[in-house]
């Protein structure tokens, strides 16, 4: 499974190429857990207003979300749920900076590293 995190900008998109692990753990003998973690970097002197984790298609099992979780260190700062598309992708778009419009005063919402956990139910491959 490829994971890209992004930040965006109307009509410039920044891509960071992840480090990624992934581990399969059974749930019962037809879906199992996967778990995907990846580092994000988010730059301090950055233009960008917005960050993106998105995953491109895959298998998945309907009904269950994909949930994503931002870590600092080991402190979580954030944790989103996403609905899984039908051809199994998903997106999920964050605001990684803030602009106060009475005031434009800037307040940086993610600064630095984070670890990136992304959870999502598969269907097990078949055992030849």
């Amino acid at each position: 499974m490829t994971i890209t995190l992004l930040l965006i900008i109307p009509n410039i998109i920044a891509h960071a190429e992840p480090s990624e692990t992934t581990t399969i753990t059974p749930i019962n003998d037809k879906i199992s857990l996967e778990k995907t973690s990846s580092i994000m970097d988010i730059p301090k002197n950055k233009e960008l207003s917005w960050g993106m984790v998105k995953g491109g298609p895959s298998d998945y099992v309907e009904r269950y979300p994909v949930i994503i979780q931002f870590f600092k260190g080991n402190e979580p700062v954030h944790v989103a749920q996403v609905k899984v598309k039908g051809d199994g992708s998903y997106e999920y778009k964050f605001k990684i900076r803030n602009t106060d419009q009475n005031t434009g005063k800037i307040t940086d919402i993610f600064e630095g590293k984070y670890t990136v956990k992304i959870f999502k139910v598969i269907h097990n491959k078949l055992q030849a």
